[in-house]
């Protein structure tokens, strides 16, 4: 084998970085893209499911997310970090998703909604139902900005470069989305009258 070579993407694709596993898909191993989606795609599809509401909705929307990846790749500059990139597509797939279908999606019976993996750090958000539907009547460029930052801890910097948006404008809908979530929490407008820099909580 020649040294230069290296082993394969699907070997120890774990050790690899982002931008190592972009430089091999770049390079004609395509395998190299299929460890990217293996690593990334739970993240994707807590954001995708928070945005949407619903896990066929979800699933769609990273399945979008990750063609999307797929076509662009070699437009990405590794200006910002591949997740924050990555965050940006998969917000744009739900934005798409939700235009095409005219209609903000409302979970069915709570039941049915699996939600997220459990391994993710907001799994307490998820599988509190009456969170997710109040989620979905905040407009969607709160939810956006209120998702990343307070379900999947986010910085403020990573998001605004993910959204192609102000630091302080994110500042600013990260505030307005807490204050709306606020009132549509059955119960919570008191304890949220004054929103707070943690997390989302129920």
């Amino acid at each position: 084998m020649d040294r230069d070579s290296g082993p394969p993407a699907g070997a120890g694709a774990r050790e690899r970085s982002d931008a190592e596993l972009i430089d091999r898909f770049l390079a004609g191993d395509s395998a190299a893209f299929t460890a990217l989606v293996h690593r990334h795609e739970r993240r994707v599809y807590n954001l995708a499911f928070r945005m949407l509401g619903r896990e066929e909705d979800a699933k769609d929307a990273t399945q979008e997310a990750f063609l999307s990846a797929l076509r662009k790749l070699s437009t990405f500059r590794g200006q910002a970090a591949f997740t924050t990139w990555l965050h940006r597509v998969t917000v744009n797939a739900c934005y798409d998703l939700l235009r095409r279908r005219r209609r903000e999606p409302v979970p069915s019976d709570p039941q049915e909604q699996s939600g997220p993996p459990e391994a993710d750090p907001a799994a307490s958000v998820s599988s509190a139902v009456d969170v997710q539907r109040a989620l979905l009547g905040v407009p969607e460029e709160f939810r956006s900005v209120l998702v990343m930052h307070d379900a999947l801890d986010m910085a403020y910097d990573d998001i605004a470069d993910a959204l192609g948006i102000p630091t302080g404008t994110v500042k600013s809908r990260l505030h307005r989305g807490r204050v709306a979530l606020a009132r549509l929490l059955p119960g919570e407008r008191s304890k949220h009258s004054q929103p707070s820099e943690g997390t989302i909580t129920t």
